[in-house]
């Protein structure tokens, strides 16, 4: 980590986040392209998402499994639209145990096919419904433009798969997790994101509907931040998942998978960093407190290190995640830095001025310089503490949402539109087709991110076709 400064997102955005990635330790290049290792501060990030999301899931009558990660090419046939959809990007193994397998093996996309297999065996009965099963694991599609993060061939997430007895018990399963992946979005990740619609060409392949969290990068992009599908009973058909209803009749599940991934972290990295490095929502930051000592000899190094570590112990005490910076063969400075750059939400500095006074130096991480410092007694440090970490987690999702209204434009018509995409978002009336989402992406490169599930009332005037229309549609250039 060495003292440079890095690339400014104004203006090199990319440059910016490629570097942050490393410098801030967390993550690095692996040997396969397009694959990507996670290292271990980058990990604890992904640990924390893991948490606050599993215990959602849980909270919901969700249960977690594992699934291989080899399924038979045959599988991903079944389902015309799915193997459409995914080809191109399928890793496939043809060899084992040094001979030709008999069938190849496709490493796993997603897993809804051969949950279906499962599935099929599992479920007999309405007795047997619901089944709400989530995996935690990793996927791989090989991808060919990738960046750490936001696209790899290889990367983490949890994907839910349900069956269920009705279409609307499978609508409101879909709606409850994206519901669960906004809650996490702007309680945790203190990401503004706005819940919508995927058009009949954005949606999941083999899906009936596909709803996504859209979230508003620093650079105006649009990240889809997680995904909750209705897969109707297409995947049930393909794979014959079949229950005895009430009255003893057969019928078909109505199928659902969700799934949120490592990509988020790259969302995090992209909403709230700056020219510094990152800067960490209290709520999901591997350390949340960095205590930095300072002293000049011997003398001043033994009161300062008792302060430091009662102080230590009585945040630990109340449950924060807290990392003591002792290292003696760097500067105070090098360390500010260092941490700065890391995202740390909170430093605090001790020194021997500090001793004598029974106070401690806050340093704010969201607020560079002397606006975020301040000083406050050693004495029920933890409240202090902990009252600052709740303000960094509001101020950083104020200041995402206000960004993100700044930078979403109303046009009237095409000509505006085609202005208005090249610095932000688009919010406009929307009656087009899909012939001509595709023109208009191959012009502008804007593709519809979603539409929104609040409407406005009443209707208005198509940007595109001139058509009266009732719905509204969030256009922008994506990652």
């Amino acid at each position: 980590m060495s003292g440079e400064k890095l690339p400014s997102r104004t203006e090199d955005f990319s440059e910016w986040y490629n570097q942050l990635v490393l410098r801030a330790d967390l993550a690095d290049y692996a040997p396969v392209r397009g694959c990507m290792i996670i290292k271990p501060y980058g990990w604890t990030l992904w640990e924390n998402i893991q948490q606050a999301l599993d215990r959602r899931f849980k909270a919901t009558g969700h249960v977690n499994a594992g699934f291989p990660m080899f399924i038979p090419k045959s599988f991903l046939d079944r389902e015309k639209e799915h193997v459409e959809g995914f080809s191109p990007e399928l890793a496939v193994v043809t060899i084992g145990g040094g001979e030709e397998l008999e069938e190849p093996l496709v490493v796993r996309p997603t897993s809804e096919t051969i949950i279906g297999y499962a599935y099929s065996k599992w479920i007999k009965s309405y007795r047997d419904l619901p089944v709400l099963i989530n995996l935690w694991n990793s996927v791989v599609r090989w991808e060919l433009r990738t960046k750490l993060f936001l696209r790899t061939a290889e990367f983490w997430w949890q994907e839910g798969h349900t069956a269920h007895a009705t279409y609307e018990e499978a609508e409101a399963e879909t709606l409850q997790m994206l519901n669960v992946y906004e809650d996490f979005a702007l309680n945790e990740a203190a990401l503004p994101v706005v819940k919508g619609l995927k058009t009949e060409s954005e949606k999941f392949a083999g899906a009936l509907k596909s709803y996504t969290i859209e979230a508003m990068m620093g650079d105006t992009k649009a990240l889809q931040s997680g995904t909750s599908h209705n897969l109707g009973q297409n995947f049930a058909r393909a794979f014959n998942i079949q229950y005895l209803d009430r009255n003893n009749e057969l019928q078909y599940c109505w199928t659902t998978s969700w799934g949120l991934s490592t990509r988020i972290i790259g969302a995090i990295i992209m909403t709230h960093g700056d020219d510094q490095g990152l800067i960490l929502p209290p709520h999901l930051a591997p350390w949340q407190v960095v205590i930095v000592p300072i002293f000049r000899n011997d003398a001043e190094q033994g009161p300062v290190l008792a302060a430091v570590e009662q102080v230590k112990a009585e945040l630990l005490g109340a449950g924060l995640r807290v990392k003591v910076d002792d290292r003696d063969t760097v500067s105070p400075g090098f360390k500010f830095n260092d941490w700065e750059m890391r995202g740390v939400p909170l430093r605090i500095e001790i020194g021997p001025k500090d001793v004598e006074t029974g106070t401690v130096a806050l340093a704010r991480r969201d607020r560079p310089g002397k606006a975020g410092k301040s000083s406050v007694p050693q004495t029920g440090i933890a409240s202090h503490v902990a009252e600052a970490l709740m303000e960094i987690q509001a101020a950083l999702f104020e200041r995402a949402l206000a960004f993100r209204k700044a930078n979403t434009y109303e046009p009237k018509n095409y000509a505006e539109f085609k202005e208005v995409v090249e610095k932000g978002w688009a919010r406009v009336w929307w009656a087009g087709s899909r012939e001509d989402e595709a023109r208009i992406k191959e012009e502008t490169k804007a593709t519809v991110r979603c539409l929104p599930l609040e409407q406005p009332d009443g209707e208005g005037i198509c940007f595109y076709t001139g058509r009266p229309t009732r719905q509204q549609a969030i256009f922008a250039r994506a990652y």
